[in-house]
């Protein structure tokens, strides 16, 4: 079974910041992803759709929301989905559908001030193995005949 979630979007405010006894952070903050607006092969108008999605990121994700994420910032999320329960002041159940964050990537131009430097990647090195990165053959390694 997969339980994982890919979005590019935009932050829709700054991140509320936690810590804990433990020097332990954690970060949320909303992201809105937008479908397009298109017609159909019949002629009707499809009107754009944004959704809102609540993200939550732990230890180092979160210091890099602290520092690096603001409100507009374009970001890709890779996590997994979390609903969970709490209760309201009057004892009602509420529950609500949250992202987990395994990897953030910030997106978009660099900020033009000079007090913010460039921070492009960062995931959680206890929930994901890094990717191998694929690289075009050397010289000393001959290219496959596969016709694909």
């Amino acid at each position: 079974m997969v339980n994982k979630v890919i979005l590019v979007g935009n932050v829709g405010g700054d991140p509320e910041i936690k810590y804990f006894d433990n020097d332990s952070a954690v970060a949320n903050f909303s992201v809105a992803t937008t479908e397009r607006a298109f017609k159909t092969r019949d002629g009707k108008d499809v009107p754009e759709r944004t959704e809102w999605h609540r993200v939550v990121a732990w230890r180092g994700l979160a210091k890099l929301a602290e520092n690096y994420i603001k409100k507009g910032t374009q970001v890709y999320v890779e996590g997994k989905i979390r609903t969970r329960s709490y209760e309201d002041a009057n004892g009602v159940t509420k529950y609500t559908t949250e992202i987990y964050a395994d990897t953030i990537n910030l997106l978009g131009r660099r900020p033009e001030s000079s007090e913010m430097p460039s921070a492009p990647h960062i995931q959680q090195q206890t929930q994901q193995v890094p990717n191998e990165s694929i690289s075009a053959p050397t010289q000393d390694e001959p290219e496959d005949d596969l016709p694909f």
